[in-house]
C-alpha cells in the first residue's frame, strides 16, 4: 500500500483500483429487462396446439398470425375478429401485397380440441381471399399416433 508522505509536497499517489460496482449494478438491471420482456414476445393468444413432428420453416418475412382459441373465437394478430368481419379483414391483407409478388406467409393457429369443420371454414376464407400461402402451426416434438 503507498501512503502519502507528510513531505510538504501535498502531492497523492493515484488509485490503481478499478471500482465495479457499477458495473456490477447497471448488468443486473439489464437481467430483470430481459427476464421481465422475455415472456411478452411470445404470441398473446393462448392456444392448446397439436404435436408434429414436422420441422419448423424458414421465413424470409414476417407472416401473418390468424389464431383460434379453444372456444373458437378468431383472432388476427392478437386483436379480436367476429366471424362476419373476417372475410374483409383478409381481403385487406390480401390487397396489401406488392404488384406481382406473392401475398403474405399466413400462420393459423387453432387449438387441438376444436371441430374441424370451423378449422375448415377459416381456410376457406383465407383461400377466398387469395392468402394461399397458409401454414398450420403445431408443436415440434409430437409423437405420432
Amino acid at each position: 500500500m503507498n501512503l502519502p508522505s507528510r513531505s510538504g509536497r501535498g502531492r497523492k499517489a493515484p488509485m490503481a483500483e478499478i471500482n465495479v460496482t457499477p458495473l456490477v449494478d447497471v448488468m443486473l438491471v439489464l437481467l430483470i429487462i430481459f427476464m421481465v420482456t422475455a415472456p411478452l414476445l411470445t404470441a398473446g393468444v393462448p392456444v392448446n396446439l397439436p404435436d408434429s413432428r414436422a420441422k419448423a420453416l424458414e421465413q424470409d418475412q414476417e407472416p401473418v398470425q390468424l389464431s383460434l382459441d379453444e372456444t373458437g373465437r378468431t383472432f388476427l394478430g392478437e386483436d379480436e375478429v367476429s366471424e362476419g368481419d373476417l372475410p374483409a379483414k383478409l381481403a385487406d391483407i390480401a390487397a396489401r401485397a406488392p404488384e406481382g409478388g406473392q401475398p403474405p406467409q399466413i400462420f393459423l393457429r387453432a387449438d387441438r380440441g376444436l371441430e374441424y369443420g370451423r378449422v375448415m371454414r377459416v381456410m376457406g376464407e383465407l383461400n377466398r381471399a387469395g392468402l394461399n400461402r397458409v401454414s398450420l402451426v403445431t408443436v415440434e416434438g409430437g409423437e405420432a399416433r
